[in-house]
């Protein structure tokens, strides 16, 4: 019996001794969570998005994006570096085009070649026959280490972003414990072939979406919840501001309608647990030293949210129930229809846009 009992203290004690001291190779830094907004008013939960139509296309996990063409084509990227193409119906019209690293955002330009911000391959662009093109892997010296989302302007200017400085995709849950601003919002000109950094020092730098009329641009801030605004013209060219902060959930891609909506999709609401960690560096590392299966993970609630410029929301959607589709990654309205893209999810979904 005490040999039984010196054996399960020997295990507690290399249990304990693992998760206090084990190294993991990051360093969490405190910051302050602001409380998060109650579920109510502007944010109440609804039924909206519980009609979206799933296209388990059963072609593979992941098509964190899609992009639409003016035929009514989708286009959506998996976790293998595929990119599929599907007619107006879903119905699959095979590989468009395999970058071979991990296909995030997608946008297509005037010339109606696809953009396309691979995690790890950097910006590439593929023309209608799929044939791919390395437009930028670095700025300044930088390269990018986790190229995220992007959108194409109406100048022909491709805006786009660098989640993390530090973590590549397969690390991102570090990224947002350890809480450090390493994202960048970056251009990339055509013309010059030039990539010039726009903004840096972002908390996990995440969807980008440029007005319509070019004067900004508006790039997510998961790990702060917020959303920030650049000046691309007018009296503040150069300046970024906050136009929404303390979000209820992690916002993830956003997008715009032309229409001057902005479409932000929300795969996950905010965790307590989470936010009260923010004080507590120490114990977040012994959090990251758990199995990824127990540590915090998200909820099952389809939120999605439409804001217009300043920040002010327009339009609140979601599906709280445990069947809903979700989590949602980004949201693309074209021709009336919003397509919902989701990182983990084996399908992506549509619905109509709200009036």
């Amino acid at each position: 019996m005490k040999n039984i009992i010196k054996g399960t203290l020997g295990i507690f004690g290399l249990l304990l001794a693992y998760l206090l001291l084990w190294p993991v190779g990051v360093d969490p830094v405190v910051w302050e969570a602001p409380v998060a907004p109650e579920m109510t008013g502007q944010f109440a939960p609804n039924g909206y998005l519980k009609d979206a139509e799933v296209l388990e296309l059963d072609d593979g996990i992941g098509p964190e994006d899609v992009a639409v063409d003016d035929d009514g084509n989708m286009f959506a990227p998996f976790d293998d570096g595929r990119i599929m193409k599907y007619d107006v119906f879903g119905k699959s019209m095979g590989m468009f085009v395999n970058t071979g690293g991990r296909p995030l955002g997608l946008d297509f330009d005037a010339s109606g070649n696809l953009i396309i911000a691979d995690a790890y391959k950097g910006l590439l662009s593929a023309d209608k026959d799929g044939n791919l093109t390395t437009l930028t892997t670095e700025a300044e010296g930088l390269p990018f280490k986790f190229t995220d989302d992007v959108d194409v302007a109406s100048d022909g200017k491709i805006y786009f972003s660098d989640a993390s400085s530090g973590f590549d995709i397969h690390d991102y849950r570090l990224d947002l414990m350890v809480h450090r601003p390493l994202g960048r919002l970056l251009v990339y000109d055509p013309t010059t072939k030039e990539t010039t950094t726009l903004l840096s020092n972002l908390y996990f730098a995440n969807g980008v979406a440029v007005s319509p009329d070019g004067e900004f641009v508006l790039v997510n801030e998961t790990s702060e919840y917020r959303v920030t605004k650049y000046w691309l013209k007018g009296e503040k060219t150069g300046q970024a501001e906050m136009i929404m902060e303390n979000l209820p959930g992690f916002p993830d891609g956003i997008s715009s309608n032309g229409k001057g909506i902005y479409w932000i999709a929300l795969p996950a609401k905010r965790k307590e647990i989470i936010d009260n960690l923010a004080g507590k560096p120490f114990i977040r590392k012994v959090v990251l030293r758990l199995p990824e299966s127990i540590q915090p993970s998200p909820d099952r609630h389809g939120f999605v949210l439409g804001i217009d410029g300043d920040g002010q929301v327009i339009h609140n959607l979601q599906d709280p129930s445990s069947e809903s589709f979700s989590p949602i990654t980004s949201v693309e309205e074209k021709n009336g229809i919003l397509y919902l893209g989701s990182l983990t999810y084996p399908g992506f979904a549509r619905i109509s846009a709200p009036e």
